[in-house]
């Protein structure tokens, strides 16, 4: 299916250069796709010309302005008018594209979603979905920052959501759903957690139940349910503990057998038998399993057309995968689904 998906050229920390390179690399492998780059002409050009680009699915659609990281979204969306993040949402709502694809500033892309394409029918609030793999078990986690106040509805809606995702994304079918608490008891929770589960008893989705934190990991689970604070301090404290954990125990192995050498995706292919050739293996496989840049960005569910949030951190990988995100999600009618379910 023929896809135009629109990319933030200027959003996260290594724009424009790795965003367009991420680019670059999916129109390529997605040639029945058309990219259009947003952002300042000149960097994003020289940037294609360095990476000798000769295709004819990528083109460049000048921003007058960029949302800094740190900008209050609001008033950033207000006051700079004509930014990138603008732009392309605005490519959305016109039609002109079917996803929008950003690393930049998440508050503003929550917001620009929400006033400039909105809200699906009878969605009251969107939500961002994370996947993080428990093992070799992919768990979705919704909300991760997008709403940090939601009302019941609101967490039941996301659940239809993001067990729609599950299934036709991550291809798990029936997809188990658990509500994020700090008990399995009924007595146990707020208001909000305990109003929540009645729902969900009522629902037709396939709900087990409270949840609690040490069972994120154990793949209880196929699709987590929280609050948007909450949701949003369990994925920093999960990708701050990942790195925490893959920096201690490559130093561990290295200081008794000496270097394992550059742990990329390369030196995976590389042959040899010794402790270190197979152990430096074994960390790389390891660390993709807990690297954000494997499954790109996080899709916001709930808008009126295809959303991904990538990581601010995200280099041409990650941007790469959440163009293929997007693409899966526009070819799966993931927004159609969900309108007819809600």
């Amino acid at each position: 299916m023929s896809c135009s998906i629109a990319v933030d050229a200027m959003g996260g920390d290594h724009a424009p250069d790795e965003i367009v390179e991420g680019a670059l690399r999916a129109a390529q492998e997605l040639q029945d796709s058309r990219i259009c780059l947003v952002g300042q002409e000149e960097p994003i050009h020289r940037r294609l010309e360095a990476l000798a680009y000769s295709g004819n699915n990528i083109t460049v659609l000048p921003a007058e302005t960029v949302i800094d990281m740190g900008d209050s979204p609001v008033d950033a969306l207000r006051k700079k008018r004509g930014s990138s993040i603008e732009v392309a949402v605005k490519l959305v709502r016109s039609g002109d594209a079917q996803a929008f694809v950003s690393a930049g500033n998440t508050g503003a892309c929550v917001v620009a979603a929400q006033l400039i394409i909105g809200l699906l029918p009878k969605v009251k609030k969107p939500g961002i979905l994370v996947t993080i793999l428990a093992g070799d078990h992919p768990v979705s986690i919704i909300d991760a920052g997008a709403n940090v106040a939601p009302k019941p509805l609101h967490l039941v809606q996301y659940g239809i959501m993001a067990s729609i995702f599950t299934s036709e994304i991550i291809r798990i079918d029936n997809p188990r759903v658990g509500l994020l608490n700090i008990g399995g008891e009924d007595r146990k929770g707020n208001k909000l957690v305990k109003a929540t589960k009645l729902l969900f008893e009522e629902s037709q989705l396939n709900f087990r139940g409270y949840v609690e934190g040490d069972e994120i990991f154990r793949g209880s689970c196929d699709v987590i349910i929280c609050d948007g604070f909450t949701g949003n301090a369990v994925l920093k404290v999960s990708e701050g503990l990942a790195e925490r954990l893959m920096a201690v125990f490559q130093n561990v192995l290295e200081t008794s057998l000496g270097s394992l050498g550059p742990l990329d995706e390369a030196s995976e292919t590389c042959g040899g038998g010794t402790p270190a050739d197979v152990l430096r293996r074994s960390l790389i496989s390891l660390r993709r399993k807990v690297d954000y840049s494997e499954y790109g960005g996080a899709p916001l569910l709930g808008v009126n057309g295809v959303v991904i949030i990538a990581h601010g951190r995200s280099d041409s990988k990650a941007i790469f995968n959440a163009v293929r995100v997007a693409k899966r999600m526009v070819d799966g009618n993931i927004n159609g689904h969900i309108t007819e379910r809600i």
